[in-house]
């Protein structure tokens, strides 16, 4: 269960105010796939991470029940100076999982071949996201926050990347932003729109799908 109580983020820069959310109430239901939609900018990644609690409300509050991933594809959740495998095994201890075994797995699916042994640093934005989403789904969690990790990579990979997250999602919530729509409607039953600091809940996918666009093309 994810509940937003009156969630309200803002961002000053150069003197003015940016107002992310805006007193943003919302309970979205557990064992959901929950689309994330809107507008470039309009705050859907910070919206995760305040989910996730590596980001703090201005006001508000937000009030997480089980196990959630942090941000897939967010690389504050690695430290620059340890290597992809370093940076595995002290997730896999954090959070209570096989150290080697989550290792293994990570190693075979994100194909970062030596680059595995380097340090996180050095990586390409892709295979930040690689490793990232590679770690993530080898941990159990109750909600998965998937923000674009399946877009990197070549079409293997994201054949790959898709097929995994399903087999996952089939006993685990999630919260999925993406741009591709033929991806949401594969994975999602439920879907938010956020427009302007303001969170609309849809049942309905596909009624979310057209009401954003005609939001982008307005």
């Amino acid at each position: 269960m994810i509940r937003l109580e009156a969630v309200t983020k803002i961002f000053r820069h150069k003197g003015e105010d940016r107002r992310v959310l805006d007193r943003a109430t919302l309970d979205l239901p557990p064992g959901r796939s929950v689309a994330l939609l809107g507008r470039n900018g309009a705050g859907k990644s910070t919206l995760l991470r305040l989910i996730a609690g590596t980001m703090r409300p201005t006001s508000g509050r937000v009030v997480t029940q089980g196990r959630l991933s942090w941000p897939v594809g967010f690389a504050g959740a690695f430290h620059g100076d340890l290597t992809g495998a370093q940076n595995t095994r002290f997730l896999a201890r954090l959070y209570g999982v096989d150290s080697a075994a989550l290792e293994r797995f990570t190693a075979d699916f994100a194909e970062l071949g030596p680059a595995f042994h380097q340090p996180f640093r050095t990586y390409s934005a892709g295979m930040k996201a690689r490793l990232g989403f590679g770690v993530s789904m080898g941990i159990p969690f109750d909600c998965y926050l998937i923000d674009e990790v399946t877009a990197v990579g070549d079409a293997s990979f994201r054949a790959r990347s898709a097929t995994l997250l399903r087999e996952r999602l089939s006993g685990a919530g999630a919260i999925v932003v993406s741009h591709a729509m033929g991806q949401i409607r594969a994975l999602c039953d439920g879907a938010c729109v956020l427009e302007a600091g303001h969170l609309t809940w849809y049942e309905d996918v596909e009624q979310a799908i057209i009401d954003h666009e005609a939001r982008l093309r307005a």
